[in-house]
């Protein structure tokens, strides 16, 4: 069969026609993936996608408790926007992350666009159960070599959160504070950003 002809499909198999329609993993366009219309969490790495799990109830409850402390600080001054994935960040070219959580800054709306952002100001992770590593080592050395001067890793599992900072220059992220139990978490970027660890782990 030559190799430009796909499969033909079967009851019971995936629809092999289908698939062809679209480019092989690593193979990938920017553009491919900016086109790219689902209704599940996909990431995009030089030229290949990720396709992120499902995330639980929980989960969701935590973003949207933090989004909505993120969120309040838009009154006022109108210090910058505030999203919640699922929505695009580039890190660079060939690069796409969907933070849970993503806030830049009005002095930088000229990195903000209809499909997605060029960077960000700040970004919020809250660690799936199904692979740690992604938001804890991957993302936090890729969110750092992009220059995003804040990271919040929220961790369900021991109910803390990591505030990381990015120094003037730096390729890596300090940890700028270690919230726990009975403790507030608060931002060095937004001064006015802050959540009770007590109140973010009790969504239900």
């Amino acid at each position: 069969m030559p190799l430009n002809v796909p499969p033909k499909s079967q009851l019971g198999d995936p629809a092999w026609e289908i698939a062809t329609l679209f480019p092989l993993q690593g193979e990938w366009s920017e553009e491919e993936y900016l086109t790219l219309d689902t209704n599940r969490l996909v990431e995009f790495s030089q030229g290949a996608l990720e396709v992120l799990p499902m995330p639980t109830e929980y989960h969701q409850l935590i973003v949207q408790f933090v989004y909505r402390a993120m969120f309040g600080l838009e009154g006022g001054d109108s210090l910058g926007v505030a999203l919640i994935a699922p929505f695009r960040v580039r890190l660079k070219s060939g690069k796409f992350r969907q933070p849970d959580v993503m806030f830049m800054l009005n002095k930088n709306r000229d990195r903000r666009h209809n499909q997605f952002w060029d960077g960000a100001d700040l970004v919020v992770e809250v660690v799936s159960d199904d692979d740690s590593n992604r938001d804890l080592v991957t993302k936090r050395a890729e969110y750092a070599r992009s220059e995003i001067g804040e990271y919040w890793i929220v961790d369900p599992r021991d109910r803390t959160i990591r505030v990381l900072s990015l120094m003037p220059g730096a390729d890596e992220y300090r940890e700028a504070g270690y919230f726990a139990a009975g403790q507030i978490a608060h931002s060095i970027l937004l001064k006015e950003f802050h959540v009770s660890i007590d109140d973010v782990f009790e969504q239900s």
